[in-house]
């Protein structure tokens, strides 16, 4: 059985983002379809539109929706499930079948292919280790950026890093995901949580969501201010100076120039008594980057990467959708922004001249 949906697509050549009425086919063995609520638009995706394309590409990939109907090999989520559909396997470990990216015919004959999955969308089709369940008694809009927002930025600091209480953290960019490692940070008993970021707004934003102190790297020196901020007089690095810098600094954002700002911002180490700060790179770069090895071999520093957060769906939403409901994670204030399918290219571009201080979706 067929079902009718709206898909934004991007054509092959540099265009405005389109809209296309056209009808899904009936779910493949391992497939799920998927009536959507709402999704987010994530900063990922502006890099899809702007990079070169071989095909038309169909976007978006954090939602929450119901199950329409099923594939015959999936058994974990039926039609009337509540479900929220990420790009992140949700459960990898324990399955041996490669998750299939959907493809979408167009009514001129041309296929729109999909990183994974699709979300800009008010129905998708996904294979189903991107369909993750969920509680049918959750709030279906501003839970819907938990599928990438919430577990990439959280899931840096919790699954990759694994920060410790008392630990010192520094952000980098406090948009959606930078402000959900905030988030991650608090409650993890980081100390401080240091937000860098060239605009005031946000930073002020980010004191609402756990900030202990924040930083316009616009206005002042931001590895000089968070080495003033994480001095610690009684600990000596290679040098014999005072050990300063952070336990753990992330970028949210991929940027060359802050690609290059996290190893200096993290602390030094001191042959084996005192180690080196973690700097860990969560945002998508778009740039090779030039790292000072000898201020990583020296003083036992480490770069590391994060894709989505470390996360594992089936075990980590469950998880983000408790810190919302018991107001850890506050959602309704994250979400600035909704827009309606028919804005996407409002949408999109707002988020690319930085005029959305949070997270923005698309409410179907």
């Amino acid at each position: 059985m067929t079902v009718s949906a709206r898909i934004v697509v991007q054509p092959q050549e540099p265009a405005p983002l389109q809209i296309i009425e056209l009808d899904l086919p009936a779910p493949g063995p391992h497939q799920v379809v998927v009536k959507q609520y709402a999704s987010g638009v994530c900063h990922s995706q502006l890099h899809q539109m702007h990079n070169p394309r071989q095909n038309p590409i169909v976007l978006g990939h954090e939602s929450t929706g119901e199950v329409l109907s099923v594939g015959s090999e999936v058994s974990h989520v039926a039609p009337g499930d509540t479900v929220m559909v990420t790009w992140v396997p949700r459960d990898a470990a324990n399955t041996d079948r490669a998750p299939s990216p959907a493809a979408i015919s167009l009514p001129d004959g041309s296929v729109a292919r999909s990183q994974n999955v699709f979300t800009w969308a008010d129905t998708t089709i996904a294979d189903e280790q991107y369909v993750v369940k969920v509680d049918a008694n959750i709030k279906r809009d501003v839970t819907s950026i938990i599928g990438c927002a919430v577990m990439t930025g959280a899931g840096a600091v919790e699954n990759t890093a694994k920060v410790q209480a008392g630990e010192s953290v520094v952000i980098f960019g406090v948009g959606g995901v930078g402000l959900s490692a905030v988030v991650a940070a608090k409650e993890l008993g980081a100390d401080p949580i240091i937000a860098v970021d060239l605009d005031d707004e946000k930073l002020a934003f980010a004191t609402k969501f756990g900030a202990t102190h924040t930083i316009n790297a616009k206005n002042e020196d931001a590895i000089k201010t968070i080495k003033s901020l994480t001095t610690n007089p009684a600990k000596r690095s290679f040098m014999g100076n005072p050990i300063a810098g952070a336990d753990y600094a992330f970028d949210c954002i991929g940027l060359k120039q802050t690609m290059e700002q996290i190893v200096p911002a993290v602390k030094n180490g001191f042959f084996g008594a005192e180690p080196g700060g973690t700097a860990v790179l969560v945002g998508v770069p778009q740039t090779p980057v030039e790292l000072n090895a000898s201020d990583i071999l020296v003083n036992e520093k480490k770069f590391i990467g994060s894709i989505g957060g470390s996360c594992v769906p089936d075990r980590d939403f469950p998880k983000y959708l408790n810190w919302y409901e018991n107001g850890k994670l506050n959602l309704d204030v994250m979400v600035t922004e909704r827009f309606s399918i028919d804005q996407i290219n409002e949408a999109t571009k707002a988020l690319e001249n930085g005029e959305i201080s949070g997270r923005a979706i698309l409410e179907f």
